[in-house]
């Protein structure tokens, strides 16, 4: 295995990966506890009876540990009435104080909670002004010795307390200062996390937990990864907390969720989960619970081998090179085929709602929008009873199948390798079907095999979460490392055609391989959120969901929207009581917009920069 690429032990081989135990009141967390589940608080921290009821419901839903919004030292104070009330109420459930920007609200923090969000990008360094000033080295180790100077009294006082320290990054609200010299990029938010943790090694502090998040699935996989690989070169195992952050609401939110932190999940790494989702705080537990459990006997895998030379590029996306086969394949975009479900084509047509799948599936053979039909070979047919060798056909195999045909016959990846007219069905029923088919694209790529791919997994779900689970966990990490031309859901239980198809659209959607949608990223709300923000992603949801190419954020207060929403087009973020900012991409446009006024000024501001189109109109 090429050294610089050992993020992980064995990419083929699931294993929960090996993290130092942190001790956070009355839990432990860390490889050799189970994987702990979280959620965050949306009241006024200052309102205790409104804040403790929340706490209670998320712990009676199944949370480990609750976080709660401290963003000034008013209501770092005020923890301790609600610490003292929920002990009064029997629950001793470890709390988090989330801190931004407030030093002195975390010094007084650590006298009531168990541990303590600060974010690196804004902790000590000032707020982020997105302006790029050039440092000399001399500057920078300068900037630098300042914020050790005031981090470490705070390091030693957290350990005399054996109190835990969640060291947390997000894309888009680094500092000015790392931003300098790294960029908004993944070895910028990695550097911004390392600079603490080298200073809490210095100081023999180890009560530590990692988080990097992002609401861009494929960028918070690749930077936690590289965190993890800088971690192991200077010798640093602490655990991590993943969470694909503001993925918004209802479907879209859990398939962004699932596929994001399933990616992880599916390398070992994660030790705690957060859910964040545009809706009351409890209900984040539930589905993160299944999420977790979907990994539970997966180390009970049978083997899986393949040769690593051609293992591509962790922490930045490329696209697996191929040659296209009519519109499959190459740079042309991923195709859903939807599976029939036992309909005819014309009967489909008169049910099928959402976006129309390029290609169908009945179960036999594959068929396109005009109902012209391509036949599905097995591998044997293939090699030895090819009569549709002048025409495009598609070739149904998986892995262990390969292994054996190959080993009795070696020219068959030769055979492969030549072929100009087939597209290949991957498929697995390996406990570790992730695994199984990254191992399949591994041996293709390193004989230069360039032949298009279609990722086909079957499954027998008569529930419609469950199924979203184990599709986004089996097939979305694989998207986000470039691997897939196709994608192919298929179920035997009592799920239908248009569910199956939406939601190979949806992982498309959350892996960023495919946009045919709007994208809303929506925080979760905290207690610094100011307005109904439910209600309002509803409305902007309702008004803007034909918008299908562009990227619009919702975010509840200032004070990390505008960083963490940090790739979209659009931005419609709370700024006080009443008040909306809005911008264009990180940069403010219209500043305290009366917020029944924000959603027709957003709009307009659409328009104005031409990206508006009017919405179908239905007969």
């Amino acid at each position: 295995m090429n050294q610089n690429f050992n993020y992980i032990d064995n990419l083929l081989q699931y294993k929960r990966q090996e993290t130092s135990p942190v001790k956070i009141g009355s839990v432990c967390m860390g490889s050799c506890q189970r994987v702990l589940i979280q959620s965050m608080t949306d009241t006024d921290t200052n309102d205790t009876d409104a804040t403790v009821n929340q706490i209670i419901r998320i712990i009676d839903a199944g949370a480990d540990l609750v976080r709660v919004t401290v963003q000034g030292t008013r209501e770092a104070e005020n923890l301790k009435n609600i610490r003292s009330e929920l002990n009064r109420r029997g629950y001793n459930q470890p709390l988090c104080a989330d801190i931004h920007f407030n030093p002195a609200a975390a010094e007084i923090a650590i006298q009531y909670v168990d541990k303590v969000r600060i974010n690196p990008g804004n902790f000590y360094d000032k707020r982020a002004v997105f302006v790029t000033f050039n440092y000399t080295d001399d500057e920078y180790r300068q900037e630098l010795k300042k914020i050790e100077e005031r981090f470490v009294p705070f390091i030693r006082a957290c350990k005399e307390r054996g109190i835990a320290l969640r060291i947390g990054a997000n894309q888009g609200s680094l500092s000015d200062r790392i931003m300098s010299r790294y960029g908004d990029t993944p070895a910028g938010i990695v550097e911004s996390v390392m600079e603490f943790l080298r200073i809490c090694k210095t100081e023999d502090y180890h009560n530590i937990v990692i988080s990097i998040k992002s609401s861009n699935t494929r960028l918070m996989v690749y930077t936690v990864r590289l965190m993890n690989y800088r971690m192991r070169l200077e010798e640093m195992n602490y655990p991590f907390h993943i969470g694909v952050t503001e993925a918004g609401e209802g479907e879209d939110g859990r398939i962004k969720s699932a596929v994001g932190s399933g990616a992880l999940f599916a390398d070992g790494i994660g030790d705690t989960v957060r859910v964040s989702l545009t809706e009351d705080p409890a209900e984040e537990i539930p589905f993160a619970r299944k999420l977790v459990d979907i990994f539970r006997d997966r180390e009970k895998h049978a083997p899986i081998t393949a040769p690593l030379v051609a293992q591509t590029n962790p922490f930045e996306y490329e696209r697996r090179s191929n040659r296209p086969v009519n519109d499959i394949g190459g740079k042309m975009p991923v195709i859903v085929v939807a599976d029939l479900n036992n309909y005819r084509l014309d009967e489909i047509k008169t049910i099928s709602s959402g976006t129309e799948p390029d290609y169908f599936y009945d179960g036999k053979q594959i068929i396109d929008r005009s109902g012209k039909e391509y036949p599905i070979l097995t591998l044997e047919e293939y090699l030895y009873n090819d009569f549709y060798a002048n025409q495009m056909r598609f070739v149904r195999v998986h892995k262990a199948e390969y292994d054996r045909f190959k080993g009795q016959n070696p020219e068959t990846i030769e055979k492969l390798k030549r072929e100009r007219r087939m597209v290949l069905i991957m498929e697995s029923n390996n406990l570790n079907s992730l695994a199984e088919m990254r191992a399949f694209f591994l041996e293709l790529d390193a004989h230069i095999c360039k032949i298009p791919v279609i990722l086909h997994r079957t499954y027998q779900k008569n529930d419609y979460e469950s199924l979203l689970l184990k599709a986004c966990t089996d097939l979305g990490g694989l998207f986000i490392d470039g691997y897939g031309d196709g994608i192919l859901i298929s179920n035997e239980g009592n799920i239908g055609y248009n569910e199956l198809k939406n939601l190979s659209f949806g992982i498309l959607q959350a892996s960023r391989m495919r946009v045919t949608k709007t994208e809303f990223i929506s925080c979760p709300g905290c207690g610094r959120t100011l307005f109904d923000l439910r209600e309002t992603v509803a409305e902007i949801k309702k008004n803007f969901n034909h918008l299908k190419n562009l990227k619009i954020g919702v975010m509840g207060c200032v004070v990390n929207g505008p960083g963490e929403m940090g790739d979209v087009d659009y931005g419609f973020v709370g700024a006080g009581k009443g008040r909306i900012n809005l911008y264009k991409g990180q940069k403010l446009i219209q500043r305290h917009v009366a917020a029944e006024h924000a959603v027709e000024e957003l709009k307009k501001l659409i328009k104005d920069n031409g990206e508006w189109k009017e919405p179908k109109r239905l007969i």
